[in-house]
């Protein structure tokens, strides 16, 4: 049972990759660094070490599974790599059954000459998804908030990398001050808070353009945007008369919805995947709690009622949870918890963490960890990825100098 997270990891062997001449031995080593880093960084496999092969079997060749058995392998992968006529990569693989001595998956990849690693995350994904059952999610990227600068000065701009913290780029100037970045669906937009003029409100950023628009005038500040599973509307906090609501916006209308009413603080809303119910946070009850909005029949429901403070909920992408922050005993913590507030799992804490965004798949989480430095007073932040059992916390490395906060993760990427 794999998602128990106690199983014994999958033996897999990767065999050196076949290459054509026109192919270098710097790409193919890319290639496989990338295989064995994504499906090492599950904590699902084990890659069995070179020097226990015991034969070498080319690509269009069965292998001698007796052999493969003695060294505990449970699969081998084969790859070959090549160049097409019009220049671009072929990645063709094989995937083999050892003990059910069978070909389980053989496909063909083609990628660009600038996308060599995004072949390994392919590759990656499509044999996690054949041996676990679940979606890949390697072939994603996260955008996040960099931060750079003194404590008290920081500078904060959009930036994006791939999920492994590689072809890291800003996305955003640092004359504005941002924060929030979010994927529309389609991964076309993203959608996020910026103070531009001093004036805080809701932005959309072209990733094909680099085109920045606002997203319209609502008449009061604006903030915690999220697009809806189909990518037609965007749920938003808005203040008017000193009470924050939430709001609904309509990309194809230009409308804009009021969903929630009262004089507490409603924010921080997340879609169900259904796109029939968003969840959110709310001091309505006396304490920070999170709640469930119907957006059928407009009934809400508080579903948290344990020990502490609720925030920052993330439904994931399966339906089946609802990450979130809690705070509790002047500690930070990211856990999980299905749609009606039970069986509450704490899967990380420290001093300061936040903004728990799922991976595709719902088998992983992204979020930030901010830590006290030495001398007290700096902050240091991390984007970390922790998987759904608790288990396999890894921090995604950034580059030096750049604090990482409210990361999200995109949707497999087209």
């Amino acid at each position: 049972d794999i998602v128990a997270g106690s199983s014994e990891p999958i033996s897999i062997a990767i065999q050196k990759i076949e290459k054509s001449k026109n192919i270098t031995d710097k790409e193919v080593a890319v290639i496989r660094n990338v295989i064995e880093n994504d499906l090492n960084s599950t904590g699902l496999f084990r890659i069995v070490s070179h020097k226990a092969f015991p034969e070498f079997v080319k690509l269009d060749t069965m292998p001698n599974f007796e052999s493969w058995m003695s060294i505990k392998a449970k699969s081998l992968l084969q790859i070959r790599v090549s160049l097409d006529s019009d220049n671009k990569y072929k990645l063709d693989f094989y995937l083999w059954d050892i003990n059910g001595k069978e070909q389980i998956e053989a496909q063909t990849l083609i990628a660009s000459k600038k996308s060599v690693r995004r072949l390994g995350h392919l590759t990656a994904d499509s044999v996690y998804e054949r041996l676990t059952g679940e979606v890949g999610y390697f072939d994603t990227q996260i955008v996040f908030i960099a931060e750079t600068g003194p404590v008290d000065e920081r500078t904060k701009r959009m930036a994006i990398m791939d999920q492994d913290g590689f072809n890291f780029r800003y996305i955003s100037d640092e004359k504005t001050f941002v924060m929030s970045p979010h994927f529309s669906p389609n991964l076309r937009t993203i959608i996020f808070l910026s103070y531009r003029n001093d004036d805080p409100s809701v932005w959309t950023l072209d990733m094909d353009t680099g085109q920045q628009k606002r997203l319209g005038k609502f008449g009061g500040m604006n903030f915690s945007p999220r697009f809806s599973p189909d990518g037609t509307k965007i749920a938003l906090s808005l203040v008017k008369n000193g009470i924050t609501n939430i709001y609904e916006y309509s990309i194809l209308d230009k409308t804009l919805k009021q969903l929630t009413f009262g004089t507490s603080i409603d924010t921080s809303p997340s879609y169900s995947p259904d796109g029939t119910k968003i969840a959110f946070n709310s001091n309505r009850s006396g304490s920070q709690q999170i709640h469930v909005l119907d957006l059928k029949t407009g009934q809400e429901q508080r579903i948290t009622y344990g020990a502490g403070r609720y925030a920052t909920p993330a439904w994931s992408p399966d339906g089946e949870f609802i990450a979130f922050t809690k705070i509790a005993d002047n500690t930070f913590y990211v856990g999980i918890m299905n749609e009606q507030g039970r069986n509450e799992k704490i899967l990380a804490g420290g001093w300061f963490m936040e903004s728990p965004s799922w991976a595709p798949g719902s088998r992983r989480l992204v979020y930030y960890e901010t830590e006290k430095a030495s001398d007290g007073i700096e902050r240091i932040s991390h984007i970390r990825s922790v998987d759904i059992t608790g288990q396999n916390i890894y921090e995604i490395p950034l580059p030096e100098n750049i604090n990482g906060v409210q990361p999200t993760w995109s949707p497999l990427l087209q």
